[in-house]
């Protein structure tokens, strides 16, 4: 596949406050990669950099080949990046439905397809959003994001707060959206165990650093370094 996200050299955060630190990676069309660190290491200020939303010190950002590093928001949008954030923002007025559709992109990922990934979401789709669980919120947050048909879709910790059966629901379903589509991911989470199968490469965060970056089925075979860099609860979720 050919390389669809590149980072290089790259220190960002807030202000004059950074906190990324000479990031350096890159990401394959179709291909998914665990972002994973315990809470304040960077991994949300990772994906917010990556849809312009911090101020970048150094370093640059490309996408398909095309520097984006002092691109707008609504550029990069438009260029192809997806973005699910931790608070979902669905429209909570509008029916499950209507959230899907109201932003939708010609391309392979159509309403129909979403509600045949989350049957869910077909059951509710004349429930407004404010009548979904936290689970269901999750699944419309995504399903929006699909039919924008992104290139690249950033899912910022998508089981946070979420019911075992959910999460395993969820699980499931973003496996299907990876295997069978040229979606490149990038999905960050604390619980290793549960999203480095469903990956091809993991980086993990310390302090806005990367301190591992390689296949995500070694680093899974390796219990006592996921411990070490994400806590006992981690490792064992």
């Amino acid at each position: 596949m050919a390389e669809l996200l590149r980072l290089e050299g790259l220190a960002a955060g807030y202000g004059d406050a950074v906190v990324l630190h000479d990031l350096s990676l890159s990401l394959g069309a179709g291909k998914a990669l665990a972002v994973l660190g315990r809470n304040g290491m960077g991994k949300t200020t990772l994906v917010t950099t990556l849809i312009g939303a911090t101020r970048v010190h150094r370093g640059r950002i490309w996408l398909n080949g095309a520097d984006i590093t002092r691109m707008p928001s609504h550029r990069r949008a438009a260029a192809g990046i997806g973005w699910v954030p931790q608070e979902r923002d669905i429209f909570p007025s509008l029916t499950v439905e209507e959230n899907i559709t109201a932003v939708a992109c010609p391309g392979p990922w159509t309403a129909a397809r979403v509600f045949t990934l989350f049957p869910r979401l077909d059951e509710r789709r004349r429930n407004f959003g404010n009548q979904l669980s936290g689970g269901e919120q999750q699944m419309l947050a995504i399903g929006r994001a699909l039919t924008l048909n992104p290139a690249l879709l950033l899912l910022d910790e998508p089981l946070e707060g979420l019911a075992p059966i959910i999460a395993q629901e969820l699980l499931a379903a973003i496996r299907e959206m990876i295997s069978a589509s040229s979606l490149a991911v990038l999905l960050v989470e604390q619980h290793a165990r549960q999203i480095l199968p469903l990956t091809d490469e993991a980086i993990v965060l310390e302090r806005g650093r990367i301190v591992h970056h390689g296949p995500s089925a070694e680093l899974a075979a390796e219990p006592e370094r996921i411990e070490r860099w994400l806590g006992v609860a981690s490792a064992a979720r």
